[in-house]
C-alpha cells in the first residue's frame, strides 16, 4: 500500500512539474475561486470581531483569530512578533451642530451635523467648543488670512477630492494633507479647533475619520480636530456665505493612552531550494473604528493569507520562503511595518520580493511596481500570462506602506491594484463593512496576487540593471 501510494505521489509531482505557467495560474484561479477561504475568514474578522483599531480589545481578538487559521493551514511556521502600539480611544459618540444668530426678537437656530473625531486628536472641554469659523481650502489661504482672521475660530477646511482625477488614490493624495497637518497649520495663527471635510468622492452623510498629527506641537497648544461629512460640509459652506457671524458647536471624547504591546501575525512556507530567500504578501489587521474595516484592510489580509494557502492547494512547491505578514499598526503609526523590517535587517534576512493589498477588496486590475529598469522588465514579459483575467495594469510606482520600509537597491516592491473608482466612498467610515465586498471580487484578488508569488517564486527577476549598479 505505501508502495501505490508513493507512485501516485510521484505521478503527481511528474504532472505537477509538466504544467505550463498558463495551466498552474488557470489552476490558481479555479481553486480560489471554486474553493476559497477569504471570504469566510473576511466574514469572521468583520462580524465576530469588527473594527480592529490599534491598541483595542478587538485588534488582539484578530491577532489570536488569524494566528490559530494559519497553524490550521499546516505552514511550516507560524509565530507572532511583538511590536508596541499607541491606543488611541474614541470616547462617546461625537455631536456638533451649526448656530445662527436670531432675526429679530427670534431664538438661535441649530442644525445638527455629522462629525467624527480623527485619530489621534484630543478631546473637546468637557462642555465641548463653540466658537466662529473660517472656511478654506488649503494652507495658504490660512496664511492669508492670518492671525487676525484666525484667532479664536475654528477653522473649517473644505477641499474636496478632486472628481476629474481618474485615479482617486490620486485625488486623495492631493487633499489628504488638511486632515492631517490640519491641526498644526491652524495652531500657529491661534485657532481653537479644527473640523475637515471628510475624504470621500460622494455626497452623503457619512464623515470619514483618519489619522491626524501635532507634530512639534507643545500639550497646550493642541486643538480638536474632526472630520465632517461631505454633505454636511457642502451645508456649512454654503451657510458661511450667507452668514459669516454663525458659530460652530463640536465635542468629542476621544483620549491618547500610552502604548501598549500587540503583534504581527506572521505564518511561513520555507522554501525547498533557496530559504534565505524571502517573498512576503500582506496587509494591514487594524482598522479604524467606525466601521468593521472590511476593505480597509480586512480584504489585503484574509487575501494574503489565502496566497499561501492557494500555493499548496495548487501542489506548488516554492523555491523561496514565502511569507504572509499581517502587520499591526499601519493607519496610526506605521510600528507593525517598521518592526518586521526592524528584525529583518537585524537578521540579516534578504527579502527579494514584497506584495502589499491595500486597496480594498474591489476587482482587481494589476499590480504596481517599485524596482529598478531590469527587474520590471522581465515583470513585464509576464504580462501576457494575467491577460485571460483582465489583469492589464503593470506600471513603477508604489507598493504599500507596510511594505515600504524594506526596499533596498536590489528587491522588488509591489501592490495589488484593484479598481478604486468606489473605494473612497468606504474608507475610514462607517460603511467599511462586509456586505459592500463582493466574493468573487475577493477571490481574484486572492488568486492575481498568488500568481505573481508563483512566478516571482519560479523566475526571480534580474537583481541589478547596469544603471543601478552599486560603485565603489
Amino acid at each position: 500500500m505505501k508502495r501505490i501510494f508513493l507512485l501516485i505521489t510521484l505521478s503527481s509531482s511528474i504532472i505537477s512539474f509538466s504544467q505550463t505557467d498558463e495551466q498552474v495560474i488557470r489552476e490558481i484561479y479555479t481553486q480560489s475561486l471554486t474553493n476559497g477561504k477569504s471570504y469566510d475568514w473576511l466574514n469572521h474578522l468583520s462580524n465576530q470581531i469588527g473594527g480592529r483599531l490599534s491598541g483595542s480589545l478587538n485588534a488582539e481578538k484578530a491577532v489570536a483569530y488569524t494566528k490559530a487559521e494559519l497553524e490550521k493551514l499546516g505552514l511550516d511556521k507560524v509565530w507572532l512578533q511583538p511590536v508596541m502600539v499607541p491606543k488611541w480611544v474614541r470616547g462617546a459618540k461625537e455631536f456638533a451642530y451649526i448656530e445662527t444668530a436670531p432675526s429679530g426678537f427670534g431664538t438661535k437656530k441649530t442644525t445638527n451635523v455629522n462629525i467624527c473625531a480623527l485619530g489621534g486628536s484630543i478631546a473637546t472641554p468637557a462642555m465641548g467648543l463653540k466658537a466662529n469659523i473660517v472656511e478654506v481650502k488649503n494652507f495658504d489661504e490660512l496664511e492669508v488670512l492670518g492671525k487676525e482672521h484666525i484667532e479664536g475660530k475654528i477653522v473649517f477646511y473644505n477641499r474636496p477630492m478632486q472628481p476629474d482625477v481618474i485615479s482617486t488614490f490620486e485625488a486623495y493624495g492631493g487633499c489628504v494633507n488638511q486632515r492631517y497637518m490640519g491641526a498644526v497649520e491652524a495652531a500657529k495663527y491661534g485657532a481653537v479647533g479644527v473640523i475637515v471635510r471628510s475624504m470621500n468622492l460622494r455626497l452623503d452623510d457619512l464623515p470619514h475619520t483618519g489619522s491626524m498629527t501635532y507634530g512639534n506641537l507643545p500639550v497646550n497648544k493642541r486643538i480638536p480636530s474632526a472630520a465632517i461629512s461631505t454633505n454636511d460640509a457642502e451645508l456649512l459652506s454654503s451657510m458661511l456665505k450667507l452668514d459669516k457671524s454663525l458659530k460652530f458647536y463640536f465635542k468629542q471624547n476621544c483620549k491618547q493612552l500610552d502604548d501598549v504591546l500587540s503583534h504581527n501575525v506572521i505564518g511561513e512556507i520555507t522554501g525547498s531550494e533557496f530559504p534565505n530567500e524571502y517573498i512576503i504578501v500582506g496587509g494591514h489587521l487594524d482598522s479604524w473604528d467606525l466601521g468593521d474595516g472590511s476593505h480597509d484592510d480586512g480584504a489585503g489580509v484574509v487575501q494574503s493569507m489565502d496566497v499561501l494557502r492557494l500555493l499548496m492547494e495548487s501542489g506548488i512547491k516554492p523555491k523561496r520562503s514565502i511569507r504572509v505578514v499581517l502587520f499591526m499598526n499601519e493607519e496610526n503609526g506605521l510600528r507593525g511595518g517598521n518592526k518586521y523590517t526592524e528584525v529583518a535587517k537585524q537578521k540579516g534576512e534578504n527579502h527579494i520580493f514584497a506584495l502589499e493589498s491595500d486597496a480594498g477588496g474591489f476587482t482587481p486590475r494589476g499590480f504596481s511596481f517599485d524596482c529598478n529598469d531590469a527587474s520590471f522588465n522581465q515583470i513585464l514579459s509576464w504580462k501576457p500570462l494575467f491577460k485571460p483575467y483582465f489583469i492589464h495594469y503593470f506600471e513603477r510606482g508604489g507598493s504599500g506602506a507596510d511594505v515600504g520600509p524594506l526596499k533596498s537597491n536590489t528587491n522588488v516592491l509591489a501592490g495589488l491594484r484593484p479598481d478604486s473608482q468606489r473605494y473612497f466612498d468606504h474608507h475610514h467610515a462607517a460603511n467599511d463593512t462586509f456586505e459592500h465586498v463582493n466574493k468573487r471580487e475577493l477571490e481574484l484578488g486572492a488568486a492575481t496576487m498568488t500568481a505573481l508569488v508563483y512566478l516571482y517564486d519560479k523566475y526571480g527577476v534580474n537583481p541589478i540593471s547596469n544603471d543601478d549598479q552599486i560603485k565603489d
